[in-house]
């Protein structure tokens, strides 16, 4: 790291230390009283007041007047959280000294929307934030995360499910998403430098049933959350665990879940204890899903509509072959206040998915035989200590964390070849960090947060080849360098200055940030007497801010604004990748040094040189300009908002060109097996050609986004979400090589009747998407969408993966494998299949030129018997549509019910 960086590390641990020295100050007061919805006071309500990053203050309990309070509180904004039997949970955002407060409690939940994450350290109205942020509560999380913790992102405005396969998933947040979002647990960093760049491959082995909340902050979080949010952030918020108000209180808390998309089937426990000074909550959960049916019962990407021309039911019908699995795991979580003032709280998740498979690698998309996801694991402990009044400073807070994620691959390329290679990469990423930060009120109109972080991450990613016709295995170029070393780093600041009290209010944020990467060839195994990947090593560093406005001329109204500017770092993933992603097969720059290689035009096979020299990737930036409209009523509320966002230097993955005569070299241990005229080459893993990784563009992404919710009658609501994101290259017009790609413009309405007694509840939903027909050449290319295809892959696929899967005959000769071969659902020659596939002449050609839209219809429900127990169902796709998202593996479930029931014990 810079020696200048360092310098102001040690300045923020400076201002920390000396923090101690200074006499605290006296602390305040937070007061009120609940009552019912008909004005009735509450006694017996169980009050919790707890801080931003989610540690508890303190349980109380409303007295016979349904007052309570807490004493001596340090100033800043707090989480009020109110529950009572046979009423709706209200959690509010409370200033401690402010004036007493009226909490009403009713039968149906108040659709208000409390955040913890917009601003760092604060906790706030939604409402009233300059930044755009989804809030999902912990009962809508339940509704919508039928099989994996992705599915959260659906039904909210700015956001977008991206599904690689019925394992991985990802969020895009404002049409971008892999490591472009970053990922926090309960405030840590969750994400890794290993993270590929169009999925989040850990993110669903955070349970759902872990969770107590998740926000999604919409645009770029650079300065409050470091690199990699160039679209936003999600924020996971786990359970918390509570101390008591009286004597010591157990609770435990189980629910069941039937899913007839996949015949799949789970459940988790859920046990908390509460005592005076110590709380505790911990969770198992477990699910089995099976073979998955898409609309229809059909495969839209199914390889042997891919390659032959066949409908998918030539080699699987209903439910497909290769996209079961089953996830366990669960959560720790404890809290210790051993004096007012003084929390301790330490946190452990577990998640471990079996039996997975690239179902897009397989028949939903390349042929081959063998995609295997083997022990994806992950385990996330953190500790944070946090003080209040801490000296001269309103709070402090320091964090250890540690991050073990694990996986290893094991695929066989070829299109069905049952003697190429076995490559199996194992790859666990252990990462370091630990964070301070520290908060001051300086008057009721002023306040400001500093903090500083590290974090440490090392790759160990062994690799080697299985030959199944010789039995010989042999030592390969893993995807990234083993024991690769990433650091990276950060400073900041935030001030909040409310301009006119309760009216204006400016928000600032600075970050500086550095980063370094280091792959040694020493680390490397010999082969052939050569290291497998040389010398390399990247530093960088940079500033990042955000200014944001929030007016609010009357009641109800806000008006905000945002400018800001990210960053983000290469990768290990940027700057070492070799070997088979969701795109294709892709090399880093260090591999192909000195072989006079140079970066392509587009990312298919018609690319041309461009004349520049592959080099090392740099860091992204951006500028992000937004705007939004807010308005709140008691029966109707609005959220409208525009924005901008100019990523510059955009790392792209574009065709790789190398010099005539390349056949039979080697890349990473796959040998090139074709080269065309214009110098792209390809291997046998991938049906595309090689790509490499490069700062090629300038990207302009633009969009609306919309929430209105409307209070009909005291029984009746409906809600809409609609979102819409453009993106071109600032140079061509045309859409940039962004990895995933850019979804389409996407809408819901819903319809929810719930009667007085709050018993019981139904909520029809439609689900819509438009066509998108703006796709780039890389996802033209990507078999999850485009899926291109070319006369050699073809080949590949009916010699390989069709005859082995006994779609092959004889042809007049009388013996199989010979040129006279015939396809035997049509009686073609291979000639004449790729002639019917790609057109007379047509040597290479998409299988689709725009992701086709759709709309499905939806209704859902639920009922509770007393207190203590609760049934939902919601019947999805009525239609039976058959559809996908832009990069998804697998097409959506058909037609499907889901059931649950949760039950409560206390």
């Amino acid at each position: 790291m810079p020696d200048s960086f360092l310098r102001k590390v040690i300045l923020v641990c400076a201002v920390v230390c000396a923090a101690g020295a200074v006499r605290a100050e006296d602390g305040a007061r937070i007061e009120g009283v609940v009552r019912d919805a008909h004005g009735a006071v509450v006694p017996g309500a169980e009050v919790t007041l707890r801080r931003a990053e989610q540690s508890v203050v303190g349980t109380t309990r409303t007295n016979a007047q349904g007052r309570f309070v807490f004493e001596n509180v340090a100033r800043g904004s707090y989480l009020l959280v109110v529950t009572a039997p046979g009423m709706a949970e209200r959690r509010l955002a409370v200033e401690a000294g402010a004036r007493p407060l009226e909490v009403t409690l009713g039968v149906e939940p108040v659709h208000e929307q409390v955040t913890v994450t917009a601003n760092t350290g604060r906790v706030e109205d939604a409402q009233s934030v300059a930044q755009p942020v989804n809030v999902v509560s912990a009962a809508e999380i339940e509704r919508r995360a039928k099989s994996v913790t992705a599915q959260v992102a659906e039904g909210s405005p700015g956001v977008t499910l991206q599904r690689t396969s019925p394992t991985i998933s990802g969020v895009f947040v404002r049409g971008l998403t892999g490591n472009k979002v970053n990922v926090y647990v309960d405030g840590v960093r969750f994400s890794t430098a290993a993270a590929r760049g169009g999925i989040n491959t850990f993110l669903n082995l955070i349970d759902a049933s872990n969770l107590e909340a998740v926000e999604i902050l919409r645009g770029p979080n650079s300065a409050q959350y470091g690199s990699d949010a160039l679209g936003g952030s999600v924020q996971l918020l786990t359970r918390v665990p509570t101390v008591g108000a009286g004597q010591p209180a157990l609770r435990v808390r189980t629910s069941t879940q039937f899913n007839s998309a996949d015949a799949g089937y789970g459940s988790n426990l859920t046990a908390s204890l509460a005592a005076k000074k110590f709380g505790l909550v911990a969770n198992a959960a477990a699910r089995r899903a099976n073979r998955l049916r898409p609309g229809g019962g059909r495969d839209s990407h199914a390889a042997v509509t891919r390659f032959l021309g066949l409908p998918s039911s030539a080699l699987a019908e209903g439910r497909l072959p290769g996209t079961a699995f089953t996830q366990y795991g669960g959560m720790l979580k404890l809290h210790w206040a051993p004096a007012s003032g003084t929390n301790f709280t330490a946190g452990y998740l577990r998640g471990q998915q079996d039996g997975g498979r690239r179902y897009d690698q397989l028949l939903g998309g390349d042929g081959n035989l063998l995609a295997d996801l083997r022990n994806l694991m992950n385990d996330f402990f953190y500790a944070r200590f946090d003080l209040a009044r801490a000296g001269w400073l309103d709070n402090f807070s320091a964090i250890y964390s540690f991050n073990a994620q694990r996986e290893e691959r094991v695929n066989q390329g070829g299109n069905g070849n049952p003697n190429a290679a076995v490559v199996h990469e194992r790859e666990r990423t252990r990462a370091h960090g630990a964070q301070a930060l520290v908060t001051k009120q300086w008057n009721a109109r002023l306040g400001m947060l500093a903090g500083a972080e590290f974090y440490h991450e090392r790759i160990a990613a062994p690799a080697f080849a299985f030959d199944p016709a010789s039995g010989a295995i042999t030592l390969r170029r893993p995807r990234v360098p083993h024991h690769a070393l990433y650091k990276s780093a950060g400073v900041y600041l935030q001030n909040i200055l409310e301009l006119v009290p309760r009216k204006v209010r400016l928000v600032g944020n600075v970050r500086y940030s550095a980063a370094s990467y280091r792959a040694r060839a020493a680390d490397s195994p010999l082969v052939g007497g050569r290291p497998l990947w040389p010398d390399d090593a990247l530093r960088v560093s940079d500033w990042t801010g955000r200014i944001g406005l929030g007016v609010t001329p009357a009641d109800g109204l806000t008006f905000a604004a945002n400018f800001s500017r990210g960053f983000r770092a290469p990768h290990m993933t940027d700057l070492g990748t070799l070997g088979l992603t969701g795109s294709g097969f892709e090399v880093a720059a260090p591999d192909v040094r000195g072989m006079g290689a140079t970066v392509g035009s587009t990312a298919d096979s018609t690319a041309v040189t461009t004349g520049r020299g592959v080099a090392q990737v740099q860091p992204e930036t951006n500028w992000n300009y937004e705007f939004s409209a807010r308005y709140r009523h008691t029966r109707f509320e609005s959220d409208f908002t525009v924005f901008v966002n100019d990523i510059r230097d955009n790392i792209t993955k574009q065709a790789l060109i190398l010099p005539p005569g390349a056949v039979g070299l080697s890349l990473g241990g796959q040998t090139i097996t074709a080269q065309n005229a214009n110098g792209a080459v390809f291997v046998a893993a991938a049906t595309g050609p090689v790509l490499v990784r490069t700062n090629f563009d300038h990207a302009r992404l633009v969009g609306v986004e919309h929430d209105m919710e409307a209070k009909l009658s005291a029984s009746w609501s409906a809600r809409t979400v609609f979102t819409w994101v453009r993106a071109r290259d600032t140079r061509t017009g045309l859409p940039p090589n962004i990895e995933g790609g850019i979804p389409a413009t996407d809408g819901w309405l819903k319809v929810r009747y719930a009667p007085r007694s709050g018993r019981w509840w139904i909520e029809p939903y439609v689900h819509a998407a438009a066509r998108q027909s703006r796709l780039s050449s890389l996802d033209l290319a990507d078999r999850r969408t485009g899926a291109e295809r070319t006369r050699s892959s073809i080949a590949n696929f009916f010699s390989r993966g069709a005859r082995v899967r006994g779609l092959i005959g004889a042809g007049p000769d009388g013996i199989l494998g010979t040129a006279d071969d015939v396809l035997l659902a049509t009686g073609e020659t291979l000639a004449q299949v790729q002639d019917r596939v790609l057109g007379m002449g047509v040597n290479a050609a998409p299988l689709y030129r725009a992701v086709p839209g759709y709309v499905t219809f939806n209704v859902r429900g639920g009922f509770r018997l007393g207190e203590r127990h609760e049934f939902t169902a919601d019947f999805e796709n009525i239609g039976d549509r058959n559809y996908r998202g832009i990069s998804w593996g697998v097409d959506a479930p058909g037609r499907s019910v889901t059931l649950r029931y949760t039950a409560k014990f206390w």
